[in-house]
């Protein structure tokens, strides 16, 4: 199986310009190991994620998130729309979590001033039935241990945009994000759009688990090996960031980044569900706008409230209305 080895997942900006780091055939699994949001340089609860004592972080962009890539699907022509299927994704043996100066969703919210400063908390993992990380458990203290179940999944995941160079932190559009989608997991299938030849995927930012919001800023940060692969719909456009098919359902995703604000990007989270039923399956527009307001299944997520415009949704429907 080819492999991206951890040393080289470090790229924290992506684009058509930079050389692929695999040549994979649709359908062939492939290995990639990432890093964790903060280049593993959190590794105890005593570490401080914080400028003063991250240099990467004062950057006009900071340099996290760190990803793997380009992977080139061979046959992929430009316009081609990729899909990804997740395999396996393995977190590594501690994760982290916490919040800082930079962001958050009460960032600047003086009514909670212990949250203004920088603090961490080692997540340690212990594994599951599986006998690794990938179904297991994560633990915390603050002032009590604290139990979670893990559910990896990975945090950032692009095609190179069309023109320009992208920051692995503030990315969100029409070639995917940095959106913290606790869906791009095992078992689903991503689609994204593509823009050139090979479809030049990167990915990476593992999260061990995330609530809905993510509201800190960081979810359960880790290192992780993830098996995937990559199969092709020629000539197909998505609207939005990504849709994600699920064993049991649909999921179209968008962003306030994407649309311009979060009105508008739940309303086009809304709208591209409704054409992927419309226009893939044949289901009449009027009978789609009614299941949005009378179907206690149809659900709607809120996987990214972080501050700074960081705000993703979904749109979730039921396979069984299909």
């Amino acid at each position: 199986m080819q492999k991206i080895e951890r040393e080289r997942a470090t790229l924290t900006e992506f684009g058509a310009g930079i050389e692929p780091m695999l040549y994979v055939d649709p359908g062939e699994s492939f290995m990639v190991e990432t890093e964790d949001n903060f280049h593993g340089k959190i590794k105890s609860d005593d570490d401080i994620p914080s400028p003063k004592y991250l240099p990467f972080l004062l950057r006009q962009f900071q340099a996290v998130n760190p990803l793997a890539g380009p992977i080139y699907v061979n046959g992929l022509k430009a316009g081609d729309l990729m899909v990804i299927e997740i395999e396996d994704i393995i977190p590594e043996k501690q994760g982290w979590s916490g919040f800082n100066e930079l962001g958050g969703g009460f960032h600047n919210f003086y009514k909670y001033p212990e949250f203004q400063q920088p603090y961490a908390r080692v997540i340690r993992h212990e594994v599951g039935e599986s006998g690794t990380y990938a179904d297991g458990t994560g633990h915390f203290n603050v002032n009590r241990d604290v139990t979670i179940p893990l559910h990896p999944f990975i945090g950032t995941i692009v095609t190179a945009p069309e023109r320009q160079v992208e920051n692995s932190v503030t990315t969100q559009g029409p070639w995917g994000g940095n959106i913290d989608c606790k869906h791009v997991c095992v078992g689903n299938k991503i689609m994204l759009n593509t823009y050139h030849d090979g479809g030049l995927l990167f990915f990476g930012d593992v999260h061990g688990a995330q609530s809905d919001a993510e509201l800190t800023g960081f979810a359960d940060e880790t290192a992780a090996t993830t098996i995937a692969k990559c199969n092709i719909i020629p000539q197909k456009r998505i609207p939005g960031i990504m849709r994600i098919e699920t064993p049991t359902s649909l999921i179209q995703i968008d962003s306030t980044r994407n649309s311009g604000n979060p009105t508008e990007a739940l309303r086009n989270a809304f709208d591209g569900m409704l054409q992927w039923l419309t226009q893939d399956y044949g289901i009449d527009s009027k009978e789609v706008y009614i299941h949005f307001s009378v179907n206690p299944d149809v659900a709607v997520h809120t996987y990214q409230f972080t501050g700074c415009r960081s705000h993703v949704m979904g749109v979730e429907f039921p396979k069984k209305y299909l």
